[in-house]
């Protein structure tokens, strides 16, 4: 082979390792950022602000993804169309997306269809909240039809929950349908005493929501700052990693007053471990 052959081979050869080499850091940037977790907002953070405030303020942190969690669009007191409707296009209006809508209790046939209108409405293709006996069965089948899913919601309540641990909510599972999951509140699991990495690992098949949470001590709510409680948030999040969880962590911050501050850092706090 001629010395020019040679060159030209050798040119090539590089020309071709160098390509090589930036496809594959594209690969793995692309891998790196499809694993990142989704960091949102649990609505019920901002009860205290109008509908209008909370969307400055979600659109200021840059969160584009929701659960829809305010007490007025809840089952207790339902909420109009015109409601559903007009949030829908205030939150598409700042470029952001109403993924999940928490019914509260869905206690009979008139709550079914309520939870499946209003869903619908703000565009929502899962819901969070909790039912017992035949109506998760009702549930299964009806949001099966209708393409949602339902993430059944653990809660701490001074009294007996149905909820609390997760081989509570496994239990509901058993035998159900693709369509049922979880929604895993980790300062609720916290608050009743279990651990949170451990169920992030015992429901990871069924997750359909994360509500990201910290509390002081079991046996209350006394919400403090992500990580600076129980719930074991960095842990939490490196398990999500683990279990490649792909849905939204949406964080939840319940707290009285001004709470603006608060809630950029655990935004910031989130993201940092996403």
């Amino acid at each position: 082979m001629s010395l020019r052959a040679r060159r030209r081979n050798r040119n090539m050869l590089t020309r071709r390792t160098f390509v090589g080499t930036i496809a594959a850091g594209i690969a793995v940037g692309n891998a790196l950022a499809a694993a990142r977790l989704k960091i949102g907002i649990g609505t019920y953070t901002y009860h205290n602000y109008s509908l209008d405030d909370m969307i400055a303020r979600l659109t200021a942190l840059s969160i584009s993804e929701i659960e829809m969690s305010r007490g007025e669009f809840m089952l207790m007191k339902p909420p109009t169309d015109e409601m559903c409707q007009s949030a829908k296009r205030k939150f598409h209006n700042a470029g952001i997306r109403c993924v999940s809508y928490y019914s509260a209790t869905i206690k009979d046939d008139r709550d079914l269809d309520y939870a499946v209108r209003f869903a619908g409405l703000l565009g929502s293709r899962n819901v969070s909240g909790d039912a017992t006996g035949d109506m998760l069965e009702k549930i299964d089948r009806r949001f099966s039809r209708e393409g949602l899913t339902f993430g059944i919601h653990n809660h701490y309540f001074k009294q007996k929950f149905a909820y609390e641990s997760p081989e509570d909510v496994l239990k509901a599972l058993a035998g159900r349908s693709k369509t049922m999951g979880a929604t895993l509140d980790v300062g609720h699991i916290a608050s009743c005493g279990y651990d949170t990495v451990d169920a992030v690992r015992k429901l990871a098949p069924y997750l359909k929501m994360v509500h990201l949470k910290d509390v002081a001590a079991s046996g209350g709510e006394d919400n403090v700052l992500l990580g600076q409680g129980i719930a074991k948030i960095p842990a939490v999040m490196e398990e999500l990693h683990k279990v490649s969880y792909s849905g939204l962590c949406a964080i939840e911050y319940e707290k009285e007053g001004n709470i603006d501050l608060d809630v950029a850092r655990e935004v910031e706090f989130a993201r940092k471990l996403a």
